[in-house]
């Protein structure tokens, strides 16, 4: 079978989106799903999706966004269709997530910990912007919120950090 220029400049297109996020897709699934393996599977399956509707993508500059909530759907796909052995959620505060940070430091340890300790609602937009530097706008896209629900849950999470961190103290 030959592929005419068109297939040819459409496979270039996506090598190049996803080549530039592939990184912050990966990270966004790890966190999703604190496993490396479902992570990877998770990723790979997004980007078939993305593949075949990458037609419905108009903007390049939105590709990230656009990736990002596929990978999130992606994720709820997964565990809607498996059953999964559940964990002691002590036990997912302290296991070890070196992917998200590169070198073993205290206070690195400790506002992990307090991030994971947040309710997921509050947890989840906070990650998308301090860890993948995504603007309110985004984070309201990928989540399917409004922007004023997003500013609110960024509110409460960073109230609750300061909280629980005890950010107060220098």
């Amino acid at each position: 079978m030959q592929r005419t220029a068109s297939d040819a400049a459409r496979q270039r297109r996506f090598e190049q989106l996803v080549g530039e996020h592939r990184e912050d897709l990966y990270r966004y699934a790890y966190w999703l799903s604190r496993d490396s393996a479902l992570a990877e599977d998770v990723v790979q399956d997004a980007m078939m999706r993305a593949w075949k509707s990458l037609d419905s993508l108009r903007e390049d500059q939105a590709a990230k966004p656009w990736l990002l909530t596929i990978v999130r759907r992606e994720n709820a796909r997964f565990f809607e269709r498996k059953r999964l052995e559940t964990v002691d959620i002590d036990e997912l505060v302290g296991a070890p997530t070196r992917h998200l940070a590169t070198e073993q430091d205290t206070d690195t340890d400790d506002m992990r910990a307090a991030i994971f300790e947040l309710e997921p609602e509050y947890r989840e937009p906070l990650v998308l912007q301090v860890l993948l530097g995504h603007s309110t706008k985004e984070i309201a896209e990928i989540m399917e919120l409004s922007n004023g629900a997003v500013l609110t849950r960024l509110h409460r999470a960073r109230k609750k950090l300061i909280e629980n961190f005890d950010l107060g103290e220098g």
